[in-house]
């Protein structure tokens, strides 16, 4: 399984909702959004963009990344999205691209931020037939682009299709095979019964094993669940530590623990799934660390007994 802090959840707050930023930034998502797309309407986008400046000037939890969803770049107002957020004082973190359907969308907004927000970063929303048809070359589009996101919703309603986890099957695991192709991560659709938290734990559940890195969340509600669902168990965590403890015992030759022959992978896979999930309590001596992540946000793989 794979797991990252990068980005476990995601919660959206319309741009006009001013009164929920500060409650978007402290609400345990790895990735706190403000939308200027769907939950804005068309007479408003111009006042959503200068209100949406203030979400990025706000205090936000130290793992926690900004972003904004930007409109469809098919048409003006993503554009001028992009213009005003060239000139925000505070520089999100992550800016969703909405409707990719080819690597010139994300090509066109890398190209206007790249002079004022050269440290900012980019998810393609893959949500149209044509979208997922041309997602290993979206996946691919360049060293800004950190992950695919898959828009059930607009794609069920493109095809014709039922809003279920089994008639979406295939664009979701087209999804996530040319994430990982490209080396990125992928997200999941959110899960849109609020008040279902048996059926969140399900779909998400089902999310990571077909190997997403986490979930949209609609509602704070959800967060915990989705959290926990794409994080290490203790358990998990417990055999990394015997992992990591046997590697330095051994020079990190090949070993055996729990009865499981060991080596290398094991041991950097186990070490990063420590440092991102698992970090030194101050009551507590730190154990060995390997290489360090400066951002925390590098995905672990935990190897299987069949590979090498």
């Amino acid at each position: 399984m794979r797991f990252t802090r990068y980005c476990r959840s995601l919660l959206s707050t319309p741009a006009m909702a001013v009164e929920r930023y500060t409650k978007s930034h402290q609400s345990g998502a790895d990735i706190a959004m403000v939308d200027l797309e769907d939950s804005v309407p068309p007479t408003r986008k111009e006042e959503a963009r200068r209100l949406a400046e203030e979400f990025f000037a706000l205090p936000s939890t130290k793992l926690a990344r900004s972003a904004v969803r930007i409109n469809t770049l098919s048409g003006p107002d993503g554009l001028r999205d992009l213009i005003a957020i060239a000139r925000y004082r505070v520089k999100p973190d992550l800016v969703l691209i909405p409707m990719a359907e080819s690597p010139r969308d994300v090509e066109i907004a890398a190209g206007a931020l790249a002079a004022d927000c050269p440290e900012t970063e980019f998810l393609a929303v893959v949500e149209t037939p044509l979208g997922i048809e041309h997602a290993p070359a979206i996946a691919a589009a360049g060293h800004r682009l950190r992950g695919l996101v898959f828009g059930s919703a607009d794609y069920a309603f493109a095809v014709g299709a039922r809003l279920s986890w089994e008639a979406l099957a295939h664009a979701r695991a087209r999804v996530v095979n040319s994430a990982r192709a490209a080396g990125v991560e992928a997200m999941d659709a959110p899960f849109f019964e609020v008040t279902d938290l048996t059926g969140l734990r399900r779909e998400a559940g089902l999310a990571r094993d077909f190997g997403f890195s986490g979930k949209i969340a609609v509602h704070p509600r959800q967060l915990p669940l989705i959290n926990e669902t794409f994080s290490p168990d203790e358990a998990l965590l417990e055999r990394a530590r015997r992992v990591v403890a046997a590697g330095l015992e051994t020079g990190r030759s090949v070993t055996v623990v729990d009865g499981v022959m060991v080596g290398m992978p094991f041991f950097e896979a186990s070490q990063r799934l420590i440092e991102q999930f698992d970090p030194p309590r101050p009551d507590v001596p730190a154990r060995p660390r390997g290489p360090h992540h400066p951002r925390g946000d590098s995905p672990t793989d935990i190897p299987t007994m069949t590979e090498k």
